[in-house]
C-alpha cells in the first residue's frame, strides 16, 4: 500500500480510480485500510477544492416539501395560515425563529440553512 498526498487534478485522478478498484476491500484488511485512507484523503480534495455552499433557505424547503409529497396546505400546518406559507415560498415574508423550529423539527432541515438571509 503506497498512499500519496492529493495536491492536484492528477493526484486525484489517480487516487478515484484506486478507490473504484478497492471500493469492496474488507474492512481490516491491507486493502480495507487503504480504502479508508483515500477515503478520508479524497474527501479532505473535494472540501478544499468544490465546495458546496449552503442552499437557499427558501429552496431548501421546496426541495423538502416535494421529497416528501406536501404542498402548501401540508406547509402551513406547520407554520400558520395557507397565505402566510405562499409569503414565505414567494419570499414577501422572513422566518421567524419560531417557524425555524418547527420546520427543523418537522421537514428535518437543518437550522443552519434556515437561518440563513434570502
Amino acid at each position: 500500500m503506497k498512499i500519496l498526498p492529493i495536491r492536484n487534478e492528477k493526484d486525484y485522478q489517480i487516487a478515484l480510480g484506486r478507490l473504484e478498484d478497492i471500493f469492496d476491500a474488507k474492512k481490516g484488511t491491507e486493502e480495507g485500510d487503504e480504502l479508508e485512507i483515500l477515503s478520508i484523503l479524497i474527501d479532505r480534495y473535494e472540501n478544499n477544492n468544490f465546495p458546496i455552499g449552503m442552499p437557499d433557505p427558501i429552496e431548501a424547503i421546496k426541495f423538502r416539501m416535494e421529497q416528501m409529497g406536501m404542498n402548501q396546505k401540508d406547509l402551513a400546518e406547520v407554520v400558520g395560515y395557507k397565505s402566510r406559507v405562499s409569503e414565505i415560498l414567494n419570499k414577501k415574508r422572513k422566518l421567524t425563529l419560531s417557524m425555524i423550529r418547527k420546520l427543523n423539527a418537522k421537514l428535518h432541515i437543518p437550522t443552519e440553512v434556515l437561518v440563513q438571509d434570502y
